[in-house]
């Protein structure tokens, strides 16, 4: 895909808005910065309702995804004295929590060879 054909698939899955961002996004063609125009959240916000939904913690990794359809921000949030982390996505339409489940180091070894598989 050239350059024209990525800035015309951008263009049109701002003007359809998330559900064309969705798609698109499942493409892997959507930039961060085009996600980020559909954000009514900012991450900023969405990173203290993340730590404050866990009761503190040090975030590792943060990132804006569309998730099973949602726009959300995510964030691993590592827990003092916890192997563990905790992976919270805030909607970054609303700033709701929709997800908050907790990864053993296994289950982030598979989540990190997954991402790595599909580009991400």
């Amino acid at each position: 895909m050239n350059h024209f054909q990525k800035s015309a698939v951008i263009a049109a899955a701002l003007g359809l808005g998330l559900a064309g961002a969705a798609s698109v996004a499942a493409a892997g063609n959507v930039s961060t910065d085009a996600l980020k125009a559909q954000a009514r959240v900012t991450e900023a916000d969405a990173r203290a309702t993340a730590v404050r939904t866990v009761g503190g913690g040090t975030i590792q990794t943060a990132e804006l995804e569309i998730e099973n359809g949602k726009l959300v921000w995510s964030f691993d949030i590592k827990r003092p004295g916890s192997k563990d982390v905790v992976e919270v996505q805030v909607d970054a339409r609303n700033g709701r929590i929709v997800s908050n489940k907790v990864e053993t180091p296994a289950e982030q070894a598979k989540e990190a060879k997954a991402d790595k598989a599909s580009g991400r």
